[in-house]
């Protein structure tokens, strides 16, 4: 194999993490797009990302938004992180990490006294310090009253 056969790598992308603002809605709500078609993240209305981007941060990598996080903060006792994504190409470098970092400290700092996480990679929020509140013995369950569709269909009053 020649030197010049050899695979090269990509050099890994440079990225800030910056507190959201409301000019940021529509690339955050065009990063969440694919994650929510490929039904990794739950649909949110306009509205909803946008109460999201007080307590969210946005990862931007030349310019562009490249990832988003948001800890939605329910009482003194519990906060939840949301909308975590990172964009394909860019995952794999820490920024989710990164991301999740800042939303448990911005609760830190608000003095909440817990932040739980729901997500199919129990290993990524176990590398992160989450745990389960009482290991081995409960789990948190949902019951669905009514489907996310009919909501949105609601609140938008579409009935499509």
């Amino acid at each position: 194999m020649q030197p010049t056969d050899l695979p090269t790598e990509k050099p890994l992308a440079t990225y800030t993490i910056r507190p959201a603002t409301e000019g940021d809605l529509p690339s955050v709500m065009a990063l969440l797009r694919p994650f929510i078609e490929q039904r990794k993240l739950l649909r949110r209305t306009r509205a909803e990302t946008a109460a999201l981007l007080p307590t969210g941060f946005v990862a931007e990598s030349e310019g562009e938004v490249v990832g988003f996080s948001s800890v939605e903060i329910y009482s003194r006792k519990l906060a939840e992180i949301q909308c975590l994504a990172v964009k394909d190409g860019h995952q794999g470098q820490g920024l989710g990490s990164d991301l999740v970092r800042r939303c448990v400290e911005l609760a830190r700092q608000r003095g909440i006294m817990e932040v739980m996480a729901i997500s199919s990679s129990e290993k990524f929020l176990h590398n992160l310090g989450f745990d389960y509140s009482l290991p081995d013995q409960k789990r948190a369950l949902f019951y669905q009253l009514r489907t996310r569709e009919d909501l949105y269909r609601e609140r938008e009053g579409t009935d499509d």
